[in-house]
């Protein structure tokens, strides 16, 4: 299909991205004794707190009106449902950087992560893209939630 994103970059989308390139970043300190990343933990923490910020960041630019659309119909004031997701989504991230709650944190993004989950299944059902490509299919947003779901239960403890 002429002007379809490939699988790559349906599989690697920026929030993916962010995660991975900044687990590599902080890792990379943590190898080389920098600052608190010399334990992986924080490495994950920190890049879990990186994606979630560009994943709030989202909600306020020019993404804004296809996660509105991602909202399932029959649930109300779909813009404030986005607005209150992404003040969540910053709270948790800030909340990872700080050894003191970043177990709650954690815990909490992951539970947000399960709360969101049937917008991501409308979305991929409806076919609503969350950027001007085509909607990422429900396989890969399954895989990639769960992921991140992991990830985040990995940063409780």
């Amino acid at each position: 299909m002429a002007g379809s994103p490939s699988v790559l970059k349906l599989w690697f989308n920026p929030v993916v991205l962010a995660l991975l390139g900044s687990l590599v970043v902080f890792g990379a300190l943590g190898l080389a004794g920098v600052g608190p990343w010399q334990e992986w933990p924080h490495s994950l923490r920190w890049a879990l707190a990186v994606m979630f910020l560009l994943a709030a960041s989202a909600r306020l630019g020019p993404f804004r009106r296809a996660l509105i659309t991602m909202v399932p119909p029959g649930l109300p004031r779909p813009a404030l449902l986005v607005d209150v997701a992404g003040a969540l989504e910053a709270l948790g991230a800030v909340g990872l950087l700080w050894d003191r709650t970043a177990p709650a944190a954690a815990v909490c993004l992951a539970l947000f992560l399960v709360a969101v989950f049937p917008a991501n299944v409308y979305a991929a059902r409806a076919g609503a893209p969350v950027s001007r490509a085509v909607a990422i299919p429900l396989p890969i947003r399954t895989t990639q939630q769960v992921a991140f779901i992991a990830a985040a239960v990995a940063c409780a403890f």
